[in-house]
Parts: structure tokens; sequence; C-alpha cells
């Protein structure tokens, strides 16, 4: 363990750097949650420091938490109350009526079961369509799930999408009331018939590339299928989203990432945020995308 005093402000990966590390030794430290400013793990390379501020390292393999990493899985933050994790495309929040153990759920489950002790837990709070990557978040006690699960209508969600064409407007926002057949198909209504909820989502273009669009996209509402849907309510599918009249699967996997997000740890109070970098996938697709809006 190392403890490294910052005189100056500078960012995360300079100081580093400066300490002789390399940028994928940096990038390695962070993924293990080996490197913390106070007493919470550092997930951004570009994290601002300024003087006062205390780093501390520790091994890649040690983690600041000291928690066992889970296979198959890539946990992005864990202390007492809460996990967080990137999830994988293809893999289910929770089992559905076909699937039970392919879910990060069932995952998480088996490997605190395998910890010390065993009695660990996790509880959903919110979920991810099993095609959308990105962060997720459980609790990992009952108080921790209540406290989340009461205030999640406030967490800030922001999604990457890339969907086939170009949308009309630069930005706008899309309401309407989202049902559910019985074949488990959402679809769109523009007036409440009893049975629908209502969804709203904002959208912004950020890049044009070769007939896709990249988009920016921040979820008011957090509904079952919610921005497949508007967006092919608007004319443009996310790519990949044959469910939702995708013509192509170029890079195949669902174009659809939850790449922020904001809450206050359930415990603490404190204000935590994780931000995941743009898939390679996604890269590959729009090759000259070298910075996404934030």
């Amino acid at each position: 363990m190392k403890k490294l005093n910052i005189k100056e402000e500078t960012t995360l990966l300079a100081a580093l750097l400066k300490e002789g590390h390399s940028r994928t030794k940096v990038k390695q430290l962070l993924k293990y949650r080996a490197v913390s400013l106070g007493d919470l793990p550092v997930s951004r390379i570009d994290q601002v420091l300024v003087p006062g501020d205390v780093l501390t390292i520790t091994s890649e393999k040690e983690g600041t938490g000291h928690y066992p990493p889970c296979p198959g899985l890539d946990i992005i933050y864990e202390d007492a109350d809460i996990i967080v994790i990137d999830k994988p495309p293809g893999l289910l929040t929770i089992a559905s009526e076909t699937e039970k153990k392919k879910t990060a759920y069932y995952k998480l489950t088996a490997c605190l079961g395998e910890r010390a002790g065993g009695e660990e837990r996790v509880f959903i709070i919110h979920r991810l369509d099993q095609g959308t990557s990105g962060l997720l978040v459980f609790a990992k006690n009952e108080e921790a799930k209540h406290t989340l699960q009461g205030s999640w209508q406030d967490a800030r969600k922001k999604y990457r999408a890339i969907v086939e064409g170009v949308p009309k407007k630069d930005s706008d926002t899309i309401k309407s009331y989202l049902c559910e057949s019985k074949i488990h198909r959402v679809y769109s209504v523009p007036t409440d018939n009893g049975e629908c909820k209502y969804a709203e989502t904002c959208y912004e273009v950020v890049q044009t590339q070769g007939g896709y669009s990249l988009l920016d996209i921040t979820l008011i509402t957090g509904r079952k299928n919610q921005i497949r849907v508007h967006l092919a309510d608007l004319g443009h599918p996310v790519v990949g989203d044959k469910k939702y009249g995708a013509k192509a699967d170029p890079i195949k996997r669902l174009a659809l990432q939850s790449y922020t997000l904001e809450f206050n740890h359930p415990v603490s109070g404190q204000p935590m945020a994780f931000t995941l970098d743009m898939p390679e996938k996604f890269k590959s697709l729009l090759h000259n995308v070298t910075k996404f809006k934030t």
C-alpha cells in the first residue's frame, strides 16, 4: 500500500504517470478498485485532484475495499452496502421464465455465497434489458435496498445509443404511454388507457457516421424497453434491435449502453458517480468518434 499526497491541481492519470505507472497500469489499477481518494475507490482516469488530496494505491489484486473479484463480472465499485457492476450485453439482470442462472443476480449471489461466512446477499434495485450493457447497482442489505428503491427516481441515468439513420431534430424529448402486450412486447400510445405507464426520454445527437447516429440519452422515467420503443417511435431504432424494427445487426449486439449513473449512497448519503468508456464495438461502428459528451 502506498500513500500519495497531492500538492498541486492535476488529474489522477497525470499523478500516477509521474509516479512511474504506465497508462495501461493505471487503467488496470482502476479496474480492480486499487486506487482510492479518501475512503472511496476512484473509477475515472480523468479524476481531478487538488492540493491536500491523498491517494491510496494498493495491489490491483487486493482492491481498495478488500473484496474478492467475482469471476465473469466486472465489479466497478463495492462496499458494505452496494455493488456496482458493468453488466455485459446478453446477460439478464434477473431470472426469466426460461433462464434462471445466466443472470447478473444469480452470478453475484453465487459469488458472495462463496466468500468467507457466505452470508452476504444482493437485492435488486433496477434492471437493464438483456441486450443492454452498462452500469447496474445492487444493494447488499435490506436497509440499502429500501433506501435506494425509495429514491431511485432521483438518480441521474444516461445512456449511449447508436441508431439507424439521422433524426430530424438534433435534440428532443419523446413522451408517450407505454403498454405491454400478452407476448411481452412493449408498445407506445399517445394517451393513457388506464393500463399503460407514462414515459419520457430526452436525446441529443452527438455524431453521425455512415447512416448511423450516436445519441446521448437521459432517462426521465425508467420503463421496460423505454429507450428502444421511443427511438423506434422516432423512426430510428437502436442498431441491432430487430425486435423493434432495426434492419441490421452490424456489431452483433444491441447498441445501447448505460454509461453514467449518479445517486446518493443509501447509508452515508454521499453523492456517488460512475461513468463508463464507450464500448469498442461502438467505436468500430463510428470510427471517427473520439470523445463523448458527458
